[in-house]
């Protein structure tokens, strides 16, 4: 064979490599922000589920003000949050207030009789399964775009074109490792 043809062969092959590497990358990213959405969706449904939770112990709990008001203010800042780290740190602190609010609840059997109660409750977690379901997604989905990152060859085309790691999305406490249980 040709040395011409040989380089031609070799450089088709190099641009193709190119390709289908840039376009994997573009892919995983594009990945990774669709699961970050999706937690996003499901952490707007829980803020939306915080207030009618707030409002349904304040009212037979009208005494407990420094827990509702700790709720409310840790959900504010949660809605205000930005970038999955600061997101992260938020959203902790909302799952921790909420613990308290429910801890607060045991205290009144009429409010853990209470059928909107209940049905807050059940919403509220199935929530949080939902939340732990789409951390789960986003998380394997950006340890697949980060390890591609970080393999060679790749890892050269990613520099040149200016690919990032992705944030994970992790809980800081052991107790929000654990699904939340509430006991009414």
């Amino acid at each position: 064979m040709d040395t011409p043809i040989i380089a031609g062969i070799l450089g088709a092959v190099l641009v193709l490599w190119v390709v289908f590497s840039y376009n994997r990358l573009v892919s995983l990213r594009n990945r990774a922000k669709e699961a970050f959405s999706d937690i996003d969706v499901q952490l707007k449904r829980r803020y939306n589920l915080v207030p009618n939770l707030v409002e349904t112990v304040k009212g037979y709990a009208a005494h407990e003000k420094g827990v509702l008001e700790e709720v409310t203010k840790a959900r504010a800042q949660a809605m205000g949050a930005r970038g999955v780290e600061d997101r992260t740190k938020a959203e902790n602190m909302l799952s921790e207030t909420l613990k308290s609010l429910f801890a607060v609840a045991e205290n009144y059997p009429d409010l853990k009789a209470s059928a909107n109660f209940l049905e807050l409750q059940r919403e509220l977690r199935d929530t949080e399964d939902k939340i732990m379901a789409a951390r789960r997604f986003h998380n394997t989905t950006v340890m697949s775009l980060n390890t591609s990152l970080e393999s060679f060859p790749t890892n050269i085309l990613a520099n040149m074109f200016g690919f990032k790691q992705a944030a994970f999305f992790e809980v800081e406490t052991e107790t929000e490792k654990e699904a939340p249980s509430v006991k009414f």
